[in-house]
């Protein structure tokens, strides 16, 4: 009979006797239904589908068991039929191993999250073993049922397949006139290939195009493959994978490749493509050469940039064009003119959010809002029409993976043509290259958007259980948002590195930045930065979110890619030390908390409503903390390097506290990513409408954004900014817009237009804060940027690039430079007022800032401060890219005077 729910199509087979005639061939119409699955003996209702057990190897599990077990027993059925009922006999034909206590291993913490003793079976099981039901037992002394649980998979994988199929080439390979198809898939019982005709948009049911043939398995590897003695390029294909699954039974499953390189519109089916094939190639692709602007991870300067967001409201891009690849094509738009001028001022690599194959657009016929006219700048009618199709409108930052090597489709101009996908993809390289900017991608390997047998699922469909982390019971963890990868497990490490090394070697990517990397094991991204940099001949630069959180805090599982934990690698991870503090609160704040006011944002010299009541003598303490922690962030936030903390005692920067923890964690500059503002949370000016006081005028708005982005372009280690953000960009107030659609995530590449009072920002994540935001967004008419604020801020932002490119003294390559070059000054009176001094006569002869001196100011103050360097001599004049902008005045006796609210460079 035929079932079918919501999600996919199931197909229950019901027994046929042994007189019938054969069944017929179900598998061409199975390859027809994308994400189908079809029932073949459905789980046991008396069989558990928990798994609070796990393999640590082949051999040893572990297992909270029952203290009054008589015997610990592994039962193995060739189907899911077992019956495990307490207080009776197990039932159901199985093979029943004994299993003895076994010693605990030293350093076994990769399933620390399963408790209980360790167990060990007496002999290995044999290698088909791993394709049946297999439950741990606890039974009293008459055989009866105390307990029983099924076992977590990965540990047993990992040791009796992954030895062997770590180094296979999986996905649709053409080569010499074939096409060969592999698939890991070591717990499946049979694996098909489904090959489709090469007519029709998509497979349709029952159409006679499909050929489904039966692969072949590599017992040691687990490696289904098949070969077709054909050159297969542009055909469709998918695969029919039979598996057990925990709690649904042995089932059918049709799955896309998760090696994919190629697609059709909406991930129906995947292509096979050759990446050298021309058709994915662009005009000059053979000519492309990248920049080279970069040696160190210190000389990185990054632009974060969403590709939609770049060219959707750019009027100067052709209309087709718009928000996709081919629009960085266009040299005369006012986006690609903006870029290069940034490019010129010494902006070094643009990071585009994820471009992989995302799971919440839709590629073919996205849903456009019909905003409201008229809507005042507090209303609710813009958030709430984009909420209307907010499921299946055009916009998300795609934080969603489905499939990690093919390009998304709603960015290109032929979602259905794979190889058109891939050709535009690399145009939009070439075209970033030739304007002077390396690329580098936004990736996430830390979670898919979907596991178990949902649509979007692809890995846990096809060997269950194995590449996701489970918690204690057996279920995916999400703490990461989604479902998270256990890139722990072998097999998931080689696809991350695998999929990194395409987009470096064959997209031509320069650097990448890994979302929330802290899940990830330390080893896995060492083994990843050693494959792309001996693929690409290069060195690839690596820097990601090393938060410490979840169910992998603190090392639980493994040695986490965390803050602190990847000092020597020349990974760098994101500080929050300078950010917080300069910006107030934390990242996510909330209601009142969205008054809290940072170093930057007023507080204590320009308390806001929320904060006037406060003692001076309070936050006066509070500003000499943040002070102090702006300090750790402009030194690099090295572990070693020394400089006065808001007690005015001289200590290393690890022994500053932010928090709980020490402010300085790395080791070298090039290991921290210094930020005021990226695309999760507020932007800054956001932030700052929200923190400083309601009645600041427009034009000193402008002056604390340039300072925000003086910190993040004055300070050591790797420089990070979010487009827009030297344009005052605002999402009015929505804290994060990853699916608030267009209007939210506009920018104007020519500062005309600003976001800032297009309406209250969506219900679904800001709603709790409305009433903080709607007095804020009323007053838009005076606040929201205009042309000539922006205009201030984005030459202040290209002249402190220039000054970064071409002054070594800002990129120093190591904490002993940083350590012998840079030096704070004390300043007399209030805290607000940073001094600091850059000696290049301290470096080795050799060094490339030898002999330079740098002495820069930043005053948060509203008020004009002064402050005396006479110790340092006379001789200092303003740096020459500043001439045209400066506010500060330093006379021969050393007195240094700067105007409120803004930042000084001078040069010796």
């Amino acid at each position: 009979m035929l079932l079918r729910t919501n999600t996919f199509a199931l197909l229950l087979l019901a027994a046929s006797p042994a007189s019938a005639l054969p069944l017929p061939d179900t598998r061409p119409a199975e390859c027809a239904v994308h994400a189908g699955t079809t029932v073949i003996h459905p789980w046991s209702d008396a069989l558990p589908a928990h798994q609070r057990a796990a393999w640590l190897d082949a051999r040893r599990l572990r297992w909270s068991a029952p203290a009054d077990a008589s015997s610990i027993v592994l039962l193995r059925a060739a189907s899911p039929h077992l019956r495990l009922r307490p207080g009776n006999a197990p039932e159901g034909d199985a093979i029943r191993h004994a299993l003895a206590p076994a010693r605990v291993q030293q350093g076994e913490t990769r399933f620390s999250h399963v408790t209980g003793a360790t167990f060990e079976l007496g002999a290995a099981l044999p290698r088909e073993a791993w394709r049946d039901t297999l439950v741990v037992v606890a039974l009293d002394d008459e055989g009866r049922v105390l307990d029983a649980t099924g076992v977590q998979n990965a540990g047993a994988l990992d040791a009796v397949f992954a030895p062997e199929a770590k180094d296979a080439a999986l996905g649709a390979t053409v080569d010499a006139g074939a096409t060969r198809f592999a698939l890991w898939a070591p717990t499946a019982t049979n694996v098909s290939l489904c090959l489709y005709g090469e007519g029709g948009a998509k497979p349709v049911a029952g159409a006679p195009e499909i050929d489904a043939s039966l692969m072949g398995v590599d017992p040691a590897s687990g490696v289904w493959t098949h070969t077709v003695p054909a050159d297969l390029r542009g055909r469709r294909y998918a695969f029919l994978v039979d598996v057990l699954v925990p709690g649904v039974g042995l089932v059918r499953n049709r799955v896309t490749d998760p090696y994919a390189l190629g697609l059709n519109a909406d991930s129906q089916a995947s292509v096979v493509l050759d990446l050298d094939d021309p058709t994915t190639k662009p005009d000059g692709w053979a000519d492309d050469r990248r920049p080279d602007t970069v040696q160190g991870n210190t000389d990185l300067v990054v632009y974060e940039l969403h590709v939609r967001d770049f060219s959707r409201d750019d009027a100067t891009v052709p209309e087709a064009h718009r928000g996709t690849y081919l629009a960085f094509t266009h040299d005369d738009t006012a986006g690609m003119t903006h870029l290069r001028a940034l490019a010129g001022a010494g902006l070094t690599d643009v990071h585009l959010l994820p471009t992989y194959d995302l799971a919440t657009v839709p590629e073919r016929d996205c849903a456009r809002p019909e905003l409201p006219a008229g809507e005042g700048p507090a209303g609710e009618g813009v958030q709430a029409a984009i909420g209307a199709v907010r499921e299946r409108d055009c916009y998300n930052w795609g934080y969603d993976p489905w499939h990690f090597n093919a390009p998304e489709g709603s960015y290109s101009t032929a979602p259905d043509d794979a190889a058109a996908r891939v050709r535009e993809f690399r145009a939009m390289v070439q075209a970033l290259h030739k304007a002077g900017l390396r690329v580098g991608l936004d990736v996430v390997y830390n979670h898919t958007m979907a596991s178990g047998q949902d649509r979007q699922s692809v890995l846990d469909r096809v060997v269950p259980g194995y590449y996701h982390r489970l918690n204690a019971q057996g279920t995916v963890e999400t703490s990461t948002c989604c479902a998270n990868t256990a890139t722990e497990a072998t097999m998931m490490a080689k696809l991350m590195i695998d999929s990194a090394v395409i987009w470096a070697r064959d997209y031509r990517i320069d650097s990448f930045r890994f979302d929330l990397m802290g899940h990830q094991p330390k080893a896995a991204m060492l083994d990843l930065q050693r494959a792309v940099d001996a693929a690409t001949g290069r060195r690839i630069h690596l820097l990601g979110e090393g938060w410490n959180f979840g169910e992998v805090a603190n090392g639980a599982r493994f040695p986490q890619a965390a803050q602190g934990v990847l000092n020597g690698t020349g990974i760098a991870t994101f500080s929050d030390r300078m950010r917080d503090a300069a910006r107030g609160g934390r990242a996510g704040d909330r209601g009142e908390a969205l008054h809290a006011q940072g170093w930057l944002s007023g507080l204590h010299h320009a308390p806001n409503a929320a904060n006037a009541a406060r003692p001076k003598a309070e936050t006066e303490a509070e500003l000499r903390r943040a002070e102090a922690l702006i300090r750790v962030g402009l030194a690099g936030t090295l572990t070693e390097v020394q400089t006065f903390d808001a007690d005015g005692v001289v200590k290393p920067l690890r022994d500053i506290r932010y928090g709980d923890g020490p402010a300085g964690y790395a080791s070298q500059p090039g290991e921290v990513v210094n930020y005021t503002e990226n695309h999760d949370n507020l932007t800054l000016f956001d932030s700052n409408a929200l923190r400083l006081p309601l009645d600041t005028p427009r034009h000193e708005r402008a002056r604390v954004q340039v300072l925000g982005n003086a910190l993040v372009l004055l300070a050591q280690g790797v420089a990070y900014l979010h487009a827009g953000q030297e344009l005052m960009r605002s999402k009015s107030l929505d804290r994060n817009s990853y699916n608030s659609g267009d209007a939210f995530n506009a920018v104007d590449w020519t500062g005309e237009r600003n976001a800032f009072g297009i309406g209250l920002p969506p219900a679904w994540d800001n709603e709790d804060s409305w009433p903080q935001m709607r007095p804020v967004l009323a007053r838009a008419r005076d606040l929201r940027p205009r042309a000539e604020d922006a205009a201030y801020v984005n030459a202040w932002t290209r002249a402190l690039l220039r000054l970064r490119r071409d002054e070594p003294l800002l990129r120093l390559a190591t904490s002993d430079a940083v350590q012998a070059a840079l030096r704070f000054i004390p300043v007399d009176g209030e805290p607000g007022l940073v001094v600091a001094h850059l000696d290049g006569r301290a470096l080795p002869a050799a060094h490339p800032a030898h002999g330079r001196e740098l002495l820069y100011a930043i005053n948060a103050d509203p008020r004009a401060r002064h402050a005396v360097t006479g110790s340092l001599g006379g001789g200092w004049r303003t740096h020459p890219t500043l001439d045209e902008l400066a506010d500060a005045t330093i006379d021969a006796s050393g007195r240094l005077s700067v105007h409120g609210r803004s930042v000084a460079v001078f040069v010796r």
